[in-house]
Parts: C-alpha cells; sequence; structure tokens
C-alpha cells in the first residue's frame, strides 16, 4: 500500500463533551460516524489552554517552553522546526486550510506579523501569498473568530470570488467604530443570529478548500499532509441561521458552580465570583490582558442561550466535515488516509461558575474531544482512556506515515495505542501556561488517577483525585491525608520534567 495521507482536523475551543456520539443534546453525525468507524479517546488534553502555543506545539512537538511562542500574542519563531518540513522532504505535500494563529495582531521588527492589521484585509498580498510558512508549503487561512474584524485573507477571497463582494458589511468594522451594528455583549455570553448567509460561513470556507486541496492531491498523485483547521465553536457566540435556532436554549442544561468548592482553591478561582474583582496584583511589565481575569457572573438565560449558539457552531462545523469525509470516499482514499479530530483546548459552559477559558485547569479546559480513524489499523468503534497529548500528534503522524521521528520533538508515538496493540505509551500529560512572564505562570501534571497544578512563586497549588473526586470539587493540596500522594506526585513532576528534555543530536562517540 501506498503512504498514507495525514487528515487533522481541529475546531477551536472546544469542550470535550460536545459529541453527539456522547451527549444526546448535540447533533453532530459526521463525528459520530468518524467515531464509530475509528477510535474514542477518553483522556486527551492539550499542552497549553491558550491558543497559539497548543497550535504551535501541533505543528512542532515542542512544548511551548522550547517552541517560545509561550502565550497568545507571542510570535512562533519562523526557525522552529516543524513536522510539515519533515513531511515535504518525504515528498508529501503539507498544506494547511483555516485557522493558524501563529504569530500575534501587532508587528514591530524582529517579531513581524503578517497575521496583524492592516495587513489582513490587503486581499492583493494574500493573493500572492500561499506559503511557504511555517512548513506549510500551502497555505489558505483566516485569523477571526466569528463575525469579528480580523476577517480577511484568503477567505475573504473565497468569498469575494463567490459572489459576497461586501462581505465586510457581515464583519464588525475596521477600524473598530461605536457605530458597529456588531456592538454586544455576544462574545463570550447570549448569542446573536449572524446575518451572514450560512453558504458564506467559515466552516463552508475550510470544507470546500479542503475538499478542493485534497483533490489536487490525488490528481497530482502527490501524499498529503493536511490541517483542516476550522475556527467554531470559538466565541464570540454568533452563527446564521438555521443553526442558531437548531437548539432551543431552554432545553440547555449549563454547568455551575458547588458551593463552597473555591474555598481552598488559588485567589483567581474566589475572584470570578465578585461583580468588579481586582486582578492588579497579576499585572506586571510584559504582560497584557488576561483571559478569564474577570468577573464569571451571568444570569441563567445567558448561559442557555450561549450553550445554544455553541452547539449551533459544533454543528454547523460538523456538516462540513461530513463533506470532507464523504470526498475521501468520492475519491477512494479514505482506507489510506489517517484522520484525527480534535481541538486545540477546551472551554467553560458554566461548569464551576466558569465561562469561556483562563489560568483554571480544570478538565473542562484541559480534556479535548479526540477521534482518530485509520481502516483495517485502528480498530473500529472502539475507545480508550490511554492518556494522550497533542504533543504526540507530529510523532505518531510520522510513525504512521513510515518516517523517522527526529529527536527534537518532545512527544511520544502512540501509534501501537491507536492500533489496539498496547494500553498506553505514556504515564504522564504536562500541560503548560504562561500567560504572563511570571504572575500567572502555572503547570499541571496529569496521571491515570490525579491532577496536580503548581504555580511559579506562590506557595498554594491544586491537587485532585480524578477518581474519587472526578468532578474537581475537592483540592486536597493542604489535606493532610494527602500527603504522601503530594510528595509522590512532586517527585513524579520533577521525574516528567526531566524526562521531555528533547535529544536534538545524537551522542555518536565518546568525546
Amino acid at each position: 500500500m501506498s503512504r498514507p495521507n495525514i487528515l487533522l482536523i481541529t475546531s477551536d475551543q472546544q469542550h470535550y463533551d460536545t459529541l453527539g456520539v456522547n451527549n444526546p443534546q448535540i447533533s453532530t453525525p459526521a463525528l459520530d460516524r468518524l467515531a464509530n468507524e475509528g477510535m474514542q479517546f477518553d483522556r486527551a488534553y492539550c499542552n497549553s489552554p491558550v491558543c497559539s502555543p497548543s497550535r504551535s506545539t501541533l505543528i512542532t512537538g515542542l512544548y511551548p517552553a522550547w517552541h517560545h511562542c509561550w502565550t497568545i500574542g507571542v510570535k512562533l519563531p519562523e526557525d522552529v522546526p516543524t513536522v510539515g518540513d519533515v513531511f515535504q522532504e518525504n515528498g508529501y505535500a503539507s498544506i494547511l486550510i483555516g485557522k493558524a494563529h501563529f504569530q500575534p495582531l501587532a508587528s514591530q521588527p524582529g517579531s513581524e506579523s503578517i497575521e496583524c492589521q492592516p495587513l489582513l484585509r490587503d486581499l492583493d498580498f494574500w493573493r500572492n501569498f500561499h506559503g511557504p510558512w511555517y512548513g506549510f508549503n500551502h497555505v489558505e487561512t483566516g485569523r477571526m473568530h466569528g463575525h469579528e474584524s480580523h476577517a480577511g485573507q484568503h477567505y475573504a477571497i473565497w468569498m469575494e470570488e463567490n459572489g459576497l463582494s461586501n462581505w465586510q458589511d457581515y464583519f464588525m468594522q475596521w477600524p473598530p467604530s461605536k457605530n458597529d451594528k456588531y456592538r454586544g455583549p455576544q462574545y463570550e455570553r447570549g448569542m446573536i443570529s449572524w446575518d451572514l448567509p450560512d453558504q458564506y460561513h467559515h466552516s463552508n470556507w475550510v470544507a470546500d478548500r479542503t475538499i478542493a486541496n485534497m483533490e489536487q492531491c490525488v490528481e497530482d498523485d502527490q501524499p498529503f499532509y493536511l490541517w483542516s483547521s476550522f475556527f467554531d465553536p470559538h466565541p464570540p457566540y454568533v452563527v446564521p441561521e438555521p443553526w442558531a435556532s437548531m437548539y432551543d436554549p431552554e432545553e440547555m442544561i449549563p454547568g455551575h458552580y458547588t458551593e463552597g468548592e473555591f474555598d481552598a482553591m488559588p485567589p483567581q478561582f474566589r475572584k470570578t465570583l465578585e461583580e468588579n474583582p481586582d486582578y492588579s496584583m497579576y499585572q506586571e511589565e510584559g504582560g497584557f490582558g488576561l483571559h478569564g481575569f474577570n468577573s464569571h457572573l451571568h444570569s441563567e438565560e445567558e448561559l442557555r442561550r450561549s450553550i445554544a449558539c455553541y452547539y449551533g457552531m459544533v454543528s454547523l462545523m460538523d456538516q462540513g466535515i461530513g463533506r470532507i469525509l464523504n470526498t475521501l470516499d468520492r475519491l477512494g482514499i479514505a482506507d489510506n488516509t489517517v484522520v484525527v479530530f480534535t481541538t486545540d483546548h477546551g472551554h467553560f459552559l458554566g461548569q464551576h461558575g466558569l465561562i469561556a477559558k483562563g489560568a483554571f485547569h480544570y478538565e473542562d479546559l484541559l480534556r479535548l474531544p479526540m477521534i482518530a480513524r485509520y481502516p483495517g489499523h485502528i480498530p473500529a468503534g472502539s475507545t480508550t482512556n490511554a492518556l494522550q497529548g497533542l504533543i504526540d500528534f507530529p510523532s505518531t503522524f510520522l510513525s504512521a506515515a513510515g518516517i523517522d521521528i527526529p529527536g527534537l520533538m518532545q512527544g511520544v508515538d502512540q501509534m501501537d495505542v491507536w492500533r489496539g496493540r498496547t494500553e498506553s505509551a505514556r504515564e504522564h500529560v504536562m500541560v503548560e501556561n504562561r500567560h504572563n512572564p511570571t504572575t500567572v505562570h502555572l503547570r499541571t501534571l496529569i496521571t491515570d488517577r490525579y491532577k496536580m497544578t503548581v504555580y511559579r512563586h506562590p506557595t498554594y497549588g491544586e491537587l485532585f483525585d480524578l477518581q474519587n473526586d472526578p468532578h474537581e470539587i475537592s483540592n486536597k493540596w493542604d489535606d493532610p491525608s494527602y500527603t504522601e500522594i503530594k510528595s509522590s506526585l512532586m517527585h513524579q513532576f520533577i521525574q516528567a520534567e526531566m524526562q521531555r528534555e528533547p535529544t536534538r543530536m545524537p551522542r555518536i562517540a565518546g568525546a
């Protein structure tokens, strides 16, 4: 058999419990089909719960502390080796369709960015730019979420080519204007029914261009490594009809805060319950706005409407994924294509009283939906609780293609787990979150049973027993009965730090 194609399909900021195969409240027939034809992963985790670092890990196989894109607003250096480079060296087409977010919304000497205004709306530039970029020899990308003003790039070109010459009327204005018809509170609460005709929605653009590029690769008789990167269901909560009315807010079931659960938690948790919390102690030179460090108080009605919109965004995306899967069948390459679906990190929909994201390392934020399909290799209709990290994807993709894994990569090869040949390939997952240079800097170790979070400088932390406390209500960090367990986890934490050190160059002599 010829070398397999690699198709990575990702959403953006999707809660793990938003697949219809597991949650009857939501309709995702394409992802359900993928799960029934492949393997579901119940313990898949991001290695950073922030967009740019997580996405950079997905293409480098490096932790943020090594690839240097340590939070959003920070550029992934363009000299960092990527898995796309390796695939190209081995004859593959390396393609990115959809969201990148490797660079900040500002540019300056020494940290130049093409993902910033006003360049985002300079369509002449984007007509002439398709890479090479971060190991991709062909790029079609966009930068906004929902109807944000950062729309442009190849997405806008596609809208124009398909007849929507006034596409700017359907997105927030740039430069920003107080008279913008889309100004409102929908970013983290509530929803609006977007007046954009749904055929022009970015989920349909990602699906259309993914399909076109797969067709071109088949025509060229070239194997592909293709990242199909959807933008939803990341806020703002906006979606066109009929998706905006697909789910009844009254039928949605929000998460909730359990009285007293923050009593033993670090201070940023308790502040989310205040109307006007003071987070000034976290501000420092070199830092910017901190995601989630604000009031999370919201009405039940707002939450229900948010979830209804969020589900609608997922279902619209799922329709595009269905078209992609059908194209694999039509092209006759489904049996020779490794398809993996996941997201970059999770999302709060009221769980623990929280919304969106922040330095709150609960399962809702760190755990991911994940499915892998490779007919004849990955057992159909199977599930596993083997620990997975996004950092493992580059190594595993190369393994599936029979390509040697560079020593620089820090992930592990999960292919034998995916094939059902072994129960697990790792004893722990490490999650980094450095959202400010020093004041919001934390790391979490996840094992089969426990989760421990350590902060830079403060002596407080988090320790959850996921077996006895799966909903993470009781922090055992200062619990005397967990002293021995805490000590053992600290040793495992240090071992994990040592074990993840990469070996870019082998030792080939005594001196």
